[in-house]
């Protein structure tokens, strides 16, 4: 009998939240963003909870306008690190920007994290879209989007290379004879490329899941070409189940047209959900978090995906206003859809603002329907597993104590992890070593 087919969960750790005024809630810690011991128990209730992944975003601008977790918040390869050493089986996945670094420090990086874990990393692929980036590493200029991927490709294809440095067995490590390693199971990469000339090899094997996981999130149509050819997973977000279905099957359909299997590229909508006992109390949760919010820091949520442009100089409500190409060098697809919405919808500069800093959720009511709505977009082929943040104090609790219990008992979700590595539980496969397959491939075939 064919197995059910299982849904993924993630958790995004995200300090005091992604909004200016969440950490102002008298049940939020305002020291969340760099208190490890509460990251710690966040790890420990998702583990619990058997979930496939945490997740810790990153970035490398702020100003006086940043929202108050990227103030002041963990690096994320470094928290991962530490975590790794707390959990057992659930994955460690973390954002590193590729314009903004180098090949071999990623590989040697990432690398460390799936040995220290035992197989549990997964590297966030990012192009850095703030271009404010570019003041803190030298650069005279921010790449333009198109650039940026470009960047990235080369980056990964490094990368990934790198990573096969070493075959499995390359390490004889034998006391008797004195040998270490096997001289000829080591390569050297000897990278030539537009933006990165890189000889390697790296000095640290694979884990036991081979390479850590790719992550991906890009939803421009390059975004979406790049996560396709190369992610393992994609990070989304839709607020309909009619969006979401639309993207995963495009994504799907381009990663086929890659020669790639499109089982083994996951999908992960974003998801804040709003639990209640009730739809009322659900609702009162969602409605505390608003009133957290006044007008001028909505503006300045909005201003952050517009290169920090400044919304204060426009009458609140007057028509939003015509921005032109703002915003399509950083966070194109996003500002893009913010712009056709307000233009088709005749909204004020007000509703955009509040409508961005403080979305209603999509998943909003008591455990059953919340967990009604993740079966349905399940289901329907919107999403292959769901990123859950807290949109709400205690939102992630919530979900692992009241929603997965009821996804377990569907057959929804695991009650038990399948594998000790993230691949092993996400069910993608183990890439091969590149030489050990060239070796097998120039094997005289014996009849």
């Amino acid at each position: 009998m064919t197995r059910r087919k299982q849904l993924k969960l993630g958790a995004m750790l995200h300090g005091v939240g992604s909004s200016t005024s969440l950490w102002r809630h008298p049940d939020i810690q305002p020291d969340a963003s760099v208190n490890f011991e509460l990251y710690k128990r966040w790890v420990e209730k998702a583990e619990a909870g058997k979930f496939d992944l945490v997740f810790i975003a990153d970035g490398l601008y702020i100003n006086e306008k940043s929202i108050p977790h990227f103030l002041n918040r963990f690096e994320p390869l470094t928290i991962l690190s530490a975590l790794a050493a707390v959990s057992k089986r659930i994955g460690l996945v973390g954002t590193l920007s590729t314009s903004y670094s180098e090949p071999f420090t990623v590989a040697r990086q990432f690398g460390s994290l799936d040995m220290i874990s035992g197989g549990r990393a997964g590297w966030n692929v990012v192009t850095s879209p703030l271009e404010g980036s570019a003041l803190n590493y030298g650069k005279k200029e921010h790449p333009d989007h198109d650039k940026r991927y470009r960047i990235a490709t080369e980056f990964l294809e490094v990368t990934r290379g790198l990573w096969d440095s070493w075959e499995d067995d390359a390490f004889v490590r034998d006391k008797a004879s004195g040998v270490f390693f096997d001289p000829a199971k080591m390569h050297a990469l000897n990278h030539e490329g537009e933006f990165f000339s890189v000889k390697g090899p790296l000095n640290i094997a694979r884990s036991k899941q081979g390479q850590p996981v790719i992550f991906q999130a890009g939803a421009s149509e390059v975004g979406k070409d790049y996560a396709a050819k190369h992610a393992d997973a994609i990070f989304t977000g839709h607020e309909t189940i009619e969006d979401a279905a639309l993207f995963y099957q495009d994504v799907k359909r381009r990663a086929a047209s890659f020669g790639r299997n499109p089982d083994h590229v996951l999908v992960f909508p974003g998801i804040g959900p709003v639990i209640g006992s009730t739809e009322e109390e659900a609702e009162s949760k969602y409605q505390e978090v608003v009133r957290l919010v006044s007008p001028e820091n909505a503006l300045i949520y909005l201003g952050r995906f517009f290169e920090h442009h400044d919304f204060s100089q426009y009458d609140l409500d007057a028509p939003f206003p015509e921005l032109g190409d703002l915003g399509r060098n950083s966070f194109q697809s996003g500002t893009d859809k913010i712009k056709a919405q307000a233009k088709e919808k005749g909204l004020t500069l007000r509703q955009v603002a509040l409508s961005a800093a403080t979305p209603r959720p999509t998943f909003i009511g008591t455990p059953e329907q919340v967990a009604d709505r993740v079966q349905r977009w399940f289901e329907a082929g919107a999403a292959d597993g769901f990123m859950i943040q807290s949109s709400v104090p205690h939102g992630l609790e919530d979900f692992i104590e009241h929603v997965v219990p009821i996804l377990q008992e569907r057959g929804l979700f695991r009650t038990e992890y399948e594998s000790d590595t993230l691949r092993g539980n996400l069910g993608v496969p183990i890439p091969a070593n590149r030489y050990s397959e060239a070796a097998k491939a120039s094997e005289p075939v014996i009849p």
